[in-house]
């Protein structure tokens, strides 16, 4: 059984939509301990109804407890505000290493909504892969230069602006790339990767 595609939208955002609530009412620790327990609320959620666990969100999952934890254990700002850039860094890392072996890593991911020839998956992947870079680095000049108030608004508002533009842009590529499904299942099994 699959989530409902906008049960899915809705559980995706949670968690930043709780971090950034409730920051906005309390504090930046509070908002950890917030982000933390709903993360892992919809970690159980979407391993309920689908008895699986996409990689994307258990990644996501376990950097959010690794650096909330040390914030909230070490009472120390820093390492909630460089969890972004480590997810971030792990993603262009698997997404560019799948690139220089000819592995597409977001095949297995979109390959049920996109029907892409294998260079278009290896393309998407290396642009996916260098604008995770680009936000990790983003990532580290917000935290470093400006106010935990901006560097949240960045996060949750810059970032996921950011992401919606890119990911936009990245329809004429999609739309080169597409193929009809059967010709896509035919050119997968001729195609080595």
């Amino acid at each position: 059984m699959s989530l409902n595609p906008h049960i899915k939208l809705v559980l995706d955002i949670l968690p930043l939509a709780s971090f950034f609530v409730v920051f906005k009412w309390l504090n930046l620790f509070a908002a950890t301990a917030a982000l933390l327990g709903v993360t892992l609320f919809v970690l159980a959620i979407t391993y309920s109804i689908e008895r699986r666990v996409a990689l994307s969100p258990l990644i996501t999952a376990i950097m959010v407890v690794i650096f909330g934890g040390l914030t909230l254990w070490l009472h120390d700002e820093r390492f909630i505000k460089i969890k972004p850039t480590f997810i971030y860094l792990t993603f262009a890392t698997l997404l560019l290493a799948g690139c220089i072996f000819r592995k597409s890593l977001l095949k297995p991911l979109l390959g049920d909504a996109l029907r892409l020839s294998d260079k278009g998956w290896r393309l998407l992947a290396l642009r996916w892969g260098l604008f995770f870079m680009l936000l990790a680095g983003l990532n580290e000049y917000v935290r470093r230069q400006f106010s935990t108030d901006a560097w949240i608004d960045f996060k949750v508002f810059g970032c996921l602006g950011l992401t919606m533009v890119f990911f936009m842009l990245q329809a004429p590529l999609i739309q080169r790339h597409s193929m009809p499904e059967s010709t896509h299942d035919n050119e997968s099994s001729k195609e080595k990767p």
